[in-house]
């Protein structure tokens, strides 16, 4: 199918410059190589610069698109909630696809066949990390958007079987497409790049390192308390400003670690490659997630992970990256230990995560996507 008109919720794309904007942005990026004679249309409450959209943008055929009407322009979110179907009925998109969990509640009678992407039911698993009123209209808003979506995309076979369990939707109507890393991640880090990022950030000449919100459920406090036992010092990636930061940064204190912790706030993205390749392994012992996509960066840039058990990390790291319960201090010193001193037992874990990380090609995304499309295109008109 070419000449098609993709309609997409484009909020995160535009606002948002983590996880689901960067979600965002990748299928945009990769489906308007992929398949460039269809037209890609994010529709967006907000209309504003963005430095890692604006590439996609200058591309002939990606549009942003605001709301029509003066309604719309003022309340930007019942605008995407409901009044945004008439627009896109108007603008004869062939397709929908809400790229954050959810879709307009009234997409069931817009007349088109719509995808979502269901990132995680992470709120469901790990509840203390959400307000009571968030989880109840997440639960509301992401049932009903997979119940209504003509076609659902779990970004992991985790998520794919917690939608069937906890929302009883039908696994034929779920497609498993896994996300890949932003390409940056693939490419040489030279040893010019490795001094400017060093000398940057003053980091030290060895460490391993954690990316990620610092929050509960990620779970940095467990490299933390084995940096007691190890001779390397933690380099953490993310905001120091949550309540769980601050119970990290006591615990540091109280334990005699501050010149063992350094903190990176605002780590700009194209400096991200280059951090993970300077680290001897990298941590990523969330006790919850989707998928994981800071293990599939570190693995594409060729350095191992220690990542937990308990969701879908293992489908995310393969053979490359190691496995401790999220809890297991004693687990996560043993394998730092021999991946900080083993140098023969680090490159074979490189060397398997990378062969693994290929399955995470932004072809196979792009093919995999659009044969979604296709499928709920059929299953709308035939």
């Amino acid at each position: 199918m070419e000449g098609l008109i993709i309609g997409y919720d484009g909020k995160r794309a535009v606002a948002n410059n983590t996880g689901l904007g960067n979600y965002s942005r990748y299928v945009i990026d990769t489906l308007s190589i992929g398949f460039p004679r269809n037209t890609y249309r994010l529709y967006s409450p907000v209309i504003r610069d963005n430095d890692r959209l604006a590439p996609l943008l200058a591309r002939g055929n990606v549009e942003l698109v605001g709301p029509s009407s003066a309604f719309g322009r003022r309340f930007g979110s019942l605008w995407r909630s409901t009044a945004i179907t008439r627009q896109l009925a108007n603008d004869e998109v062939s397709i929908y696809h809400g790229l954050s969990n959810e879709l307009p509640l009234n997409i069931a009678n817009a007349g088109f066949p719509a995808v979502v992407t269901i990132h995680d039911l992470i709120y469901r698993r790990v509840p203390e990390d959400y307000k009571s009123f968030d989880r109840a209209m997440y639960d509301y808003k992401y049932s009903r958007s997979a119940k209504n979506a003509t076609r659902v995309i779990a970004i992991s076979q985790k998520t794919r079987d917690d939608l069937v369990e906890d929302y009883q939707i039908d696994p034929a109507k779920i497609d498993i497409i896994y996300q890949g890393c932003d390409p940056r991640f693939g490419l040489p880090v030279s040893f010019d790049d490795k001094q400017r990022v060093r000398d940057k950030y003053k980091l030290p000449q060895r460490y391993f390192i954690s990316v990620g919100t610092v929050q509960g459920r990620k779970n940095q406090m467990l490299a933390v308390k084995a940096l007691e036992r190890l001779d390397l010092p933690l380099v953490i990636v993310g905001n120091r400003k949550s309540d769980y930061a601050a119970e990290i940064a006591a615990y540091v204190s109280a334990h005699g670690l501050t010149d063992r912790v350094m903190w990176i706030d605002n780590a700009a993205f194209t400096d991200l490659p280059t951090l993970y390749a300077l680290a001897e392994f990298s941590s990523y012992t969330s006790r919850y997630e989707g998928f994981g996509i800071p293990v599939i960066e570190s693995l594409t840039v060729g350095t191992p992970v220690i990542a937990a058990t308990g969701s879908c990390l293992e489908e995310a790291g393969g053979p490359g990256a190691v496995y401790v319960d999220p809890d297991d201090v004693d687990g996560f010193v043993d394998y730092a230990r021999r991946l900080s001193s083993e140098i023969s037992y680090r490159d074979k874990l490189a060397a398997k995560g990378r062969q693994y990380v290929k399955r995470f090609s932004a072809d196979e995304f792009a093919r995999l996507t659009m044969a979604t499309y296709r499928k709920a295109i059929i299953e709308k008109y035939i």
